[in-house]
């Protein structure tokens, strides 16, 4: 009898092109969901200097290119078969942003989408989902991206409310975060702007009710490893899918970051570089958050955007 073979399990490399950061997940088909064969994070930093302007500027530019490039050698090594490379925010609004795709497929041989907010946010919900943080309960999900933060509210069966709005940490921080440490004058104003900004996110909220908030990657896995190293406990990204805050906690850290200076941030295991600066505006806004609508039930998932578009592929 001739010996049977196995056929190799489908490769799928994902790319998630944010403002701060470039994201590539490859990850193989498995019989729980995907098995992650490769992951690795550019702080590229597309939207610097020009986040506000609408503009990519060149060193970015460049930056961005540079990143792509080497993640086509990573997809080839690791021989991905089905590959999509999703841009949000910045590429979204940058008047340039279609020559960076036209580069990018002419240097790396990558194409590259653009989604807009409502797609992102759909994408957003689908990662969370796959991480199993949802419940039967009404959560509200924040992704605060460095040019867009993304606000859905829903449960483990279906999207209730969802929203994208414009108003992503390196645009605040861009806004609001001009002298080190923030000022207190800094802080109101950019509280009278989320008022008027995050209207739409209140009424929802009235409507649906949500009891606890689920942070989606970035600046939430800092928050959770930041504490977690402080407590002496050790801490891997990579081997947690979900984490659940102590409130006290949260908050202390919350407030120490918001009065820090740039050194002391600097200075502070488990915040990464490119988060050191934006993760003060990414502070406010999770505290105003939560006092807003009265949320001290928070969650922390590692999944987000690309294992959302993963999921889907995958599917």
């Amino acid at each position: 009898m001739p010996e049977q073979t196995t056929a190799p399990a489908k490769r799928i490399a994902v790319m998630d092109l944010g403002t701060n950061t470039f994201h590539l997940l490859i990850a193989e088909a498995g019989a729980d969901g995907f098995h992650v064969i490769h992951h690795q994070t550019e702080p590229v930093k597309i939207g610097e200097g020009g986040i506000n302007k609408g503009i990519i500027q060149q060193a970015a530019f460049t930056r961005g290119i540079k990143a792509m490039q080497g993640f086509k050698k990573h997809i080839d090594a690791h021989g991905a078969t089905a590959v999509r490379a999703i841009a949000t925010s910045a590429l979204r609004n940058a008047a340039n942003g279609n020559d960076f795709i036209a580069e990018v497929k002419a240097q790396a041989g990558i194409e590259i989408e653009i989604i807009d907010g409502e797609q992102e946010a759909a994408f957003i919900y689908e990662g969370i989902k796959a991480s199993g943080v949802l419940t039967d309960k009404n959560a509200l999900i924040v992704d605060i991206g460095g040019g867009s933060v993304e606000f859905i509210i829903g449960n483990k069966t279906q999207v209730l409310w969802k929203q994208s709005f414009e108003i992503g940490a390196a645009r605040l921080m861009d806004k609001f975060h001009k002298t080190d440490p923030i000022p207190v004058i800094s802080i109101k104003a950019m509280t009278a702007y989320l008022n008027l900004q995050l209207a739409p996110l209140f009424i929802a909220a009235m409507e649906h009710k949500p009891t606890l908030l689920i942070g989606s990657s970035g600046s939430f896995e800092s928050f959770a490893e930041v504490i977690e190293l402080e407590k002496g406990n050790p801490f891997d990204l990579k081997k947690t899918r979900s984490y659940e805050f102590d409130f006290d906690d949260l908050l202390g850290l919350i407030e120490r970051l918001i009065k820090s200076t740039h050194a002391k941030r600097a200075t502070i295991k488990g915040i990464i570089p490119v988060r050191v600066d934006m993760i003060v505006t990414a502070s406010l806004l999770t505290i105003y958050v939560m006092q807003k609508l009265g949320l001290d039930d928070v969650w922390m998932s590692t999944y987000s955007l690309k294992e959302g578009v993963m999921a889907g592929m995958l599917r």
